[in-house]
């Protein structure tokens, strides 16, 4: 994708397998105590872009505050670009999610780096706990994205009712194939793994580079293991203070803000796309044609659901914007289907979506209380729908499967950046999965830490992404630990760097299907969402 730092491709999770690697005792770590040797092999399955990468298996306790060696356990699939000359540092990378595997991005992260970090870091990949090649995997049902799905704005009490059970039918199937793992799913254990690995690689210290939901496991690893934490890089910042319930109540909003700056793009090129040119007349546009496919769906399988998911990603990459534009117009000048079949596609979900979603909600269900009423649920998602409609029910019942949850939650994750040195975070000021204040709170959160802001950044995922800017921030910290000047005020960011163009408009494609070869944008069913 053209901008391809902030999340996984959710077409490709399912498919990803790793190699059949052993794990071996091996010599102390550096931290003193015993590890494991790790047998780096062959990464079947897996798309190295651009890099050499290789592949090994981690074993680790499925509770990590219970370290017996002969309880149960979690296997990690990791990956690893090999630092082509002396090493200096170790780069473990994340690309959010929850629930989005990791390990493509050790090569995409690697081939984006200036060549003499490149030459120096070995660059670590790994799918979380629960997801992708790591066993067990979080397993619900795979039947739960079959297209089309039910409406998510509810007419009646009736419908209402039949989304609330969905909800709780889709907890139950994740409760009843998942088992012991779903209490140990939480960022922390997340955290405790990445320790694990960092002992596995015989590294004193390592360097962290999370996107989006990353930025949160990187926060709560740097809190839990100050001590082991070189450089720290948080890009798309989660905020460290607002729990996933109110964080996404929160996000609502945002992505609805979102949307609006491709609605006023699209209407900036009436003259490609012909759907009005304001903003109001675009977004229009767009509601009508939900309007129309929850009458008659297209082609059988693309109704409002599958729209709003597959539109969602405008709130995400504006990299995704031509696509988007180009097939909406091909549906509501010419009722051509074609173009939403392949956004659909492209960037919506399907059924290879329930192991990242089942993985997402395992983990955003434990970390932290949910309301347990579904009064409660249903007067927020009303109101949230009634100020931001384009995803105010449908991220509702996206999280509601937290309300029946089997697991026990647990009270909100702590962050204390205090015991590290410092930290760079990165933020478009116009993100909308999260919103730019969670930024400014984190960096309160880690005194040594400067805030580099996009201004009028529209994308979620700054870095390595085309801004000279802000990769130049980011090389000079990960080279030597520099960072920018503190810039005094509270309110505004350490360094503020112009943002990225916006993409060019595309002409209709033959035979009025959306097309764009040169971008590969995948959307994992939420990148984040919270």
């Amino acid at each position: 994708m053209a901008s391809p730092r902030w999340v996984a491709a959710a077409a490709q999770a399912a498919a990803l397998a790793t190699a059949a690697v052993a794990v071996v005792p091996g010599p102390a770590a550096a931290d003193g105590g015993t590890r494991q040797r790790l047998e780096w092999g062959e990464c079947t399955g897996v798309e190295a872009a651009g890099a050499p990468m290789r592949c090994a298996r981690l074993t680790v306790p499925l509770d990590p505050g219970r370290q017996a060696e002969d309880g149960p356990s979690v296997e990690l699939a990791l990956s690893r670009v090999a630092a082509r000359e002396e090493r200096r540092g170790v780069l473990v990378v994340n690309p959010g999610g929850p629930g989005s595997p990791g390990r493509v991005w050790a090569a995409r992260t690697a081939a984006a780096l200036p060549r003499d970090l490149r030459d120096h870091y070995d660059v670590i990949g790994f799918d979380p706990r629960g997801t992708g090649a790591s066993t067990p995997a979080v397993s619900c049902d795979p039947t739960y994205f079959q297209a089309p799905r039910p409406d998510t704005v509810p007419q009646t009490p009736a419908e209402s009712a039949r989304l609330v059970e969905r909800a709780a039918g889709y907890a139950a199937a994740c409760a009843d194939n998942t088992g012991a793992l779903l209490e140990h799913m939480t960022t922390a254990d997340s955290a405790a793994d990445i320790d694990a690995i960092r002992a596995a690689l015989g590294a004193e210290r390592i360097d962290f580079l999370g996107y989006s939901y990353g930025t949160l496991l990187g926060a709560v690893y740097a809190t839990r293991y100050p001590d082991r934490v070189r450089r720290l890089v948080l890009d798309s910042v989660v905020h460290p203070g607002r729990p996933w319930y109110a964080s996404n109540l929160r996000q609502t909003r945002s992505l609805d803000d979102a949307a609006q700056n491709f609605f006023a793009w699209t209407a900036r090129h009436h003259d490609a796309y012909g759907l009005g040119d304001t903003r109001g007349e675009t977004a229009a546009a767009y509601y009508a044609a939900r309007e129309r496919l929850a009458e008659r769906p297209a082609e059988g399988a693309v109704g409002p659901t599958e729209l709003e998911n597959a539109y969602l990603t405008a709130a995400f990459s504006a990299a995704t914007w031509p696509d988007l534009a180009r097939a909406l117009s091909d549906y509501t000048r010419g009722a051509d289907t074609a173009g939403l079949m392949a956004v659909h596609a492209r960037y919506g979900e399907s059924a290879g979506n329930d192991q990242p979603y089942g993985a997402y909600l395992a983990t955003q269900c434990t970390d932290s209380h949910w309301p347990k009423d579904r009064e409660t649920w249903l007067e927020d998602g009303a109101k949230a729908h009634a100020e931001a409609p384009f995803q105010g029910w449908n991220n509702t019942w996206y999280n509601m499967p937290c309300a029946f949850w089997s697991a026990p939650s647990r009270g909100w994750l702590q962050v204390d950046g205090s015991g590290v040195s410092g930290a760079l975070l990165l933020h478009a000021a116009e993100d909308g999965p999260t919103p730019v204040e969670g930024a400014f709170a984190m960096r309160d959160r880690f005194p040594g830490s400067r805030l580099v802001v996009e201004e009028g950044g529209v994308s979620h995922g700054v870095s390595l992404s085309g801004s000279a800017c802000i990769d130049s921030a980011l090389a000079d910290y990960l080279r030597d630990g520099t960072l920018p000047p503190a810039g005094g005020d509270p309110d505004e960011a350490d360094l503020t760097c112009s943002s990225r163009p916006r993409p060019a408009p595309e002409p209709a494609a033959e035979g009025g299907a959306a097309g764009s070869d040169s971008r590969d944008a995948q959307a994992a069913p939420r990148p984040l969402l919270g």
